[in-house]
C-alpha cells in the first residue's frame, strides 16, 4: 500500500542532502513522521498546506516500513500512518511536484 508525505521545497531539499530526515517541524514536535493515505491527501493539503506555494508529494510503501509504522487515530478518528524513525531516501518510491492553482493543491490520481 502506498502512503504519502508532503514536504515544502526546503524540507525535501534537506532530506535529499542528508539522505534522511526526522520530518517537518510538526513531525519533530510530535515525535513521528506523519503520512496520509491516497484518500487522506486532499484533506491534509487543505488543512495543513492551504495558501502554500509549491510542495512535493512523496510516495512510500507502507509494507516496507511496517516494523516502525503505526496506524493511529487522528483527524476525525481516521487512522493515519505514523513513522517512528527517520524517513530515508530509500523509503521514497517516487515524488511529484504539486503546483498550486487558484490557491489550492491537487495531487491528482493516487494509487
Amino acid at each position: 500500500m502506498l502512503i504519502y508525505k508532503i514536504f515544502r521545497p526546503a524540507e525535501w531539499a534537506e532530506m535529499q542532502a542528508q539522505g534522511e530526515t526526522p520530518g517537518s517541524p510538526a513531525d519533530i514536535a510530535d515525535g513521528f513522521v506523519h503520512f496520509s493515505t491516497a484518500g487522506q491527501v486532499p484533506g491534509t493539503l487543505a488543512k495543513h498546506f492551504a495558501g502554500e506555494g509549491e510542495l512535493f508529494l512523496l510516495a512510500c510503501d507502507a509494507d516496507t516500513m511496517a516494523d516502525e509504522l503505526r496506524w493511529e487515530p487522528a483527524r476525525g478518528g481516521a487512522l493515519f500512518a505514523h513513522l517512528y524513525r527517520p524517513l530515508r531516501m530509500a523509503d521514497v518510491l517516487w515524488t511529484r511536484l504539486l503546483v498550486p492553482e487558484a490557491g489550492r493543491h491537487d495531487a491528482g490520481e493516487l494509487e
